[in-house]
């Protein structure tokens, strides 16, 4: 069926694919009662005393709104390249993955599911930067392969999270990068409660963990839908705390980065999955 609808909406403008994909989303706002109401409820946690109901039922439809465009902007992937991607997206703060680029030990990025996630990695893979991302196997064998053909097309590489993590150390130690996008709740990984929102979240610490084992800096980017365009937003190299207690430095470290992402999606709210259960794991210790 997306094959399908991939080779229509070749046939048309990347513009109204947008258009279309606006449309399908806030159909899929009044049509997807559980997730609509689970994105209501997340938004009401966060910013219940700051925020309506007008104004929060607005943002959750918002929410399905980028996710549609979202899709049709990945089905019309091919139409990408390295001579019109700057039409679609810009981006900020270049230099900085240039100068850690320049220092050949490799960094990682930390990014979220916001905005147009895959789009931030095909800008750099169009523009022949190396690209690495860590992604988990979709349980649907051919609709993963397909997802990952669509992101090889953009020169993106990726690399499961099962996969050895001796190919995730070759890649650093060979000055590339590693992207994470490290804003959800897994149990089945290694993860603390930071603060999230107000709220305890159980936030994974791989990044971290890598970060401090290796040496290599946490660059946090992130890219923004802006009407018809996307800017990519590069923000300088976390200034992690390294104060020898290993559990200690974890824990304030994941705060750090935590609150970075949280700083996005405060600014844009909409961008954001906020249908996803960010609080679903709960503290024991308390």
């Amino acid at each position: 069926l997306l094959k399908t609808a991939s080779f229509i909406s070749l046939l048309f403008p990347i513009k109204i694919n947008r258009f279309i994909g606006r449309r399908m989303g806030e159909c899929a706002f009044f049509l997807a009662a559980a997730p609509r109401r689970k994105a209501v409820e997340n938004l009401k946690l966060a910013f219940g005393k700051e925020k309506s109901g007008v104004e929060i039922r607005a943002i959750a439809r918002g929410v399905f709104r980028n996710l549609g465009e979202n899709l049709f902007e990945m089905l019309n992937s091919p139409k990408f390249t390295s001579g019109n991607i700057d039409r679609y997206v810009k981006i900020k703060g270049l230099d900085i993955v240039d100068r850690a680029l320049s220092q050949k030990r490799g960094f990682i990025v930390l990014s979220a599911h916001f905005g147009n996630w895959e789009l931030l990695a095909g800008w750099f893979g169009l523009k022949r930067y190396p690209v690495n991302v860590l992604a988990r196997k979709l349980r649907y064998e051919k609709y993963d392969a397909w997802v990952n053909s669509l992101r090889r097309g953009l020169g993106v590489n990726v690399i499961m999270r099962d996969e050895s993590a001796k190919t995730i150390l070759k890649l650093l130690k060979e000055g590339q990068s590693i992207a994470i996008l490290a804003d959800q709740d897994i149990s089945s990984l290694d993860g603390v409660f930071v603060d999230f929102f107000g709220r305890k979240a159980f936030t994974p610490t791989a990044p971290v963990i890598l970060a401090l084992a290796t040496a290599v800096p946490i660059i946090p980017m992130f890219i923004v839908r802006e009407k018809d365009t996307h800017t990519i937003y590069v923000e300088e190299p976390l200034e992690l705390e390294i104060t020898g207690n290993k559990d200690a430095d974890i824990m304030a470290n994941t705060q750090k980065w935590s609150k970075v992402i949280e700083s996005y999606i405060r600014k844009y709210p909409s961008q954001w999955v906020w249908f996803h259960e960010r609080w679903k794991t709960q503290d024991e210790t308390k």
